[in-house]
């Protein structure tokens, strides 16, 4: 084989033992739906907090769970992917609507400086329904990714609408998300349901962070007693045969869903997802 040789054997007289062996051209890479920023966004990681069914404390895991990162001295934002039921602005006592310039939309910040856009902070009565069809809310998720003016952000949460379908797939393909945690209640039903979540990260190629099972127990401020209000938990069950080794279990506590209630989660100190937030920095 000449040392010109392009492996063009057709424009070639010689006859080398390399005739033939031209490179085979290497197969294109599947199409990705993955969408870019904002230019002005530059956000280091995306987390997604998922369910299989709503009313289990999703928003909840995603406001104790921001703040418990803010603490740790990084940039925080929150994305409320639940369109039609949003509820993180009410955790953080945020009233006040979002603004916006020709270059795209401003979240707004907290107290403690977590940004956070919301289908709420967009409304002129925060009361207002949002009667849109799936495609339509599966396009406002992708605008507040690509639309929206992060910033400099250190981790991003999502707080995903409940279930399975239209609005979870939307997030998974086309925002680079880097973990998942899946949020679930003790009873039997919801443990079931839990699962598809759980199966839908793993069809979807995204690593489990962990569990939570809010409203696990109530502990009696008298005697220390704990009691299991909804029946026994299945949660360490679920984690060992998905190979889940992270789990946090969040008691019933009548002052963290009233500090939910009043606009005051940054102020309420608890310990429970510690665990998972040590993982989410080893990302």
């Amino acid at each position: 084989m000449s040392e010109e040789c392009t492996f063009d054997c057709s424009s070639c007289g010689a006859d080398c033992p390399s005739r033939g062996q031209q490179p085979q051209p290497q197969k294109s890479s599947p199409e990705s739906f993955l969408e870019a920023p904002n230019e002005m966004s530059h956000i280091k990681k995306v987390i997604a907090i998922m369910s299989g069914k709503g009313g289990v404390g999703k928003s909840l895991v995603t406001s104790l769970l921001s703040v418990e990162m803010a603490r740790r001295a990084n940039n925080v934002a929150i994305m409320d992917a639940d369109i039609t039921g949003p509820s993180i602005p009410r955790s953080f006592g945020i009233t006040e609507r979002a603004s916006g310039c020709d270059e795209g939309m401003f979240p707004v910040k907290t107290k403690t400086g977590i940004s956070i856009m919301s289908m709420n902070l967009l409304l002129d009565n925060p009361s207002d329904p949002v009667v849109w069809r799936g495609p339509i809310v599966g396009g406002v998720v992708q605008q507040f990714w690509k639309e929206v003016i992060w910033g400099d952000i250190d981790y991003m949460f999502i707080d995903m609408p409940p279930g399975t379908g239209d609005v979870p797939l939307t997030v998974m393909q086309s925002i680079p998300v880097d973990g998942i945690v899946v949020v679930t209640s003790p009873q039997e039903l919801v443990s079931i349901i839990v699962e598809k979540a759980v199966k839908m990260a793993e069809l979807m190629d995204k690593p489990i962070l962990g569990i939570v099972e809010n409203m696990s127990y109530f502990q009696c401020p008298d005697c220390g007693s704990k009691h299991s209000i909804f029946g026994d938990s299945h949660v360490d069950d679920i984690a060992s045969r998905h190979g889940i080794d992270t789990v946090a279990k969040i008691p019933i506590d009548s002052k963290l869903s009233g500090a939910c209630d009043g606009g005051l989660i940054e102020l309420f100190d608890g310990d429970w997802l510690s665990g998972i937030a040590d993982k989410i920095e080893k990302l």
